[in-house]
């Protein structure tokens, strides 16, 4: 009798990913059906019988021909400010500011506090589209303080206590910030600057309650495939309570954290430069330019359409600006400014061309860069400035913008997404929750189509971005834009098993299917973080035959 052949040694996996289509995204656009993940790490990519013959691990998911992509990565947004609101009232399915009322009286009755926080009220979806005011607060809340906080927080409306309490008279002035009167008399309204003192009202939150508010911020980013975040402006007391987490392994998530720009908080952080504990990471200091376009704060070149004598306004000193600049350049930190409106966009690159004086690797960043004149668009590439954008904010300001801007001022410069792309080749996506939803399909198709319409034009389609380069934005560009490339957004052997599972393929499928997609799983680190329900019942299935 022949020799029996000699039964090859598999090589332990702690995963094995097969039956997929596989998308690596970056260097090359390749697919591949089968991976095998160890110690947290992508150890081998290939066919199905390749990975299956060379690999065995007692954890197997068989994806069932779905599709498999880098994690998510948002690369702007507001991930502790979105967990530690958890407990406000959420306004905003308020279709008018008598269900805000409504609402708040619900939310009073049942939390019996001595105060009412309330959180993204949006008068544009109103029927009557101006700023409330208090007198209808003053009623119901004579004796607590009430503050509530606009959907894009950069304006809140509180009542005469919390003014009181605030000492905010119809004499004080606040620099960056308006002060709402009417007739003389204060309404509430605090716009950019003129919330700080209303803020320093809302206390800190009992660090046990923190610590379970930031776990479900942290799941619901899992359910919707996101498995990295760019923290921005994060204060000195939530970054030492991250840290804490962290370490005792009670948040997972990859975050980068950009530093808030208070006091305490760089005096603190921003001598020690970058600084990185395993999935947490301090990258840069965020920074203000302006405000919002939804409440008027944008600062704008010419006057407001729907507003006139009125541009908006810098709510940051440009000699400010230069004190953070000269921080960010001598800690090695990357900088990254709030800039909506074209003057604030101005500004902040003519401030960037100053000290970065050429192409770089600082990587300094714009956030938002909604509103940019064509002839500055120049400065993303001449000094290598990142863009970093938020595509839901396009279809969401829709019911206004034009009436902001006025068409020709909108035509020609607004939501230039792809135009910024080509400036440097890569541009970084995001969407800047809480202001708009945990929603990276959401981000994906408004890149592509420029609306959430399941059919028909987008708003300024020219400026579009390609299925592959939205997918690169959210991923690979993502990760890039705060310096984390090498080790997360793409499937590279070596680099982090960050990944999720989607039931339909964003390059090939038919555009009415997008947003149907269902995230299957969401894998950190070689971990399963989350599996869809239906999943879960099909994987016991599988096991106990």
């Amino acid at each position: 009798m022949g020799a029996k052949a000699a039964v090859k040694n598999k090589l332990p996996a702690d995963m094995i990913i097969s039956n997929a289509t596989i998308y690596t995204v970056f260097p090359e656009w390749k697919t591949y059906d089968a991976m095998a993940i160890k110690g947290g790490k992508i150890i081998a990519l290939g066919t199905d019988k390749e990975i299956l013959d060379d690999y065995t691990s007692n954890n197997k998911i068989n994806a069932h021909n779905n599709f498999v992509y880098p994690g998510f990565i948002d690369a702007h947004c507001h991930f502790s400010g979105f967990a530690l609101d958890k407990y406000k009232c959420d306004l905003t399915e308020a279709k008018s500011f008598k269900e805000v009322l409504k609402m708040l009286e619900v939310y009073d009755k049942a939390n019996k506090m001595p105060w009412v926080f309330g959180k993204s009220w949006d008068q544009n979806q109103w029927k009557t589209k101006e700023f409330p005011d208090k007198d209808s607060l003053d009623k119901l809340f004579p004796d607590k303080p009430v503050i509530l906080e606009r959907i894009d927080g950069h304006a809140l409306l509180c009542n005469q206590k919390a003014l009181d309490m605030a000492k905010i008279t119809s004499k004080t002035n606040i620099y960056g910030g308006i002060i709402g009167k009417k007739n003389g008399e204060l309404t509430g309204m605090m716009i950019d600057n003129a919330m700080e003192p209303i803020e320093k009202l809302i206390a800190v939150l009992p660090e046990a309650e923190a610590m379970r508010y930031l776990q479900e911020a942290e799941m619901d980013c899992y359910k919707e495939g996101v498995t990295g975040v760019v923290d921005c402006g994060v204060n000195k007391h939530t970054i030492e309570l991250l840290k804490k987490m962290y370490a005792e392994n009670k948040l997972e998530i990859g975050n980068s954290l950009l530093l808030a720009d208070d006091s305490e908080t760089l005096k603190t952080y921003a001598p020690l430069g970058p600084q990185k504990w395993g999935q947490l990471q301090i990258a840069g200091i965020k920074m203000f330019a302006d405000g919002a376009l939804g409440s008027r704060g944008a600062c704008l070149i010419d006057d407001y359409s729907d507003n006139e004598d009125h541009a908006g306004m810098l709510i940051t000193t440009v000699n400010h600006m230069r004190t953070l600049a000269d921080l960010a350049m001598k800690n090695n930190l990357q900088l990254c400014t709030h800039a909506i409106g074209d003057s604030a966009n101005r500004t902040v690159v003519k401030l960037y061309a100053r000290y970065l004086k050429e192409k770089n690797d600082r990587r300094w960043r714009v956030e938002h860069a909604q509103i940019v004149q064509p002839e500055d668009l120049h400065y993303f590439g001449d000094f290598s400035i990142i863009p970093s954008v938020q595509p839901t904010h396009l279809p969401a300001d829709m019911p206004w913008a034009i009436e902001r801007l006025g068409k020709e001022r909108f035509e020609k410069a607004g939501y230039p997404f792809n135009d910024l792309m080509k400036q440097n080749g890569w541009i970084a996506l995001g969407t800047d929750f809480p202001v708009e939803p945990i929603n990276p399909l959401a981000t994906y198709y408004t890149a592509v189509f420029r609306t959430l319409k399941a059919e028909g034009p987008g708003y300024l389609p020219n400026n579009a971005l390609s299925k592959f380069d939205a997918i690169k934005g959210m991923t690979i560009w993502a990760a890039r834009s705060v310096y984390l490339e090498d080790h997360k957004g793409s499937i590279e052997i070596g680099k982090d098993a960050d990944l999720v599972i989607l039931d339909n393929d964003l390059v090939r499928d038919k555009r009415s299917n997008i947003m149907k997609n269902k995230v299957l799983y969401t894998i950190v680190n070689g971990k399963v973080k989350y599996k869809r329900k239906s999943e879960n019942i099909l994987s016991e299935i599988i096991h106990i035959k």
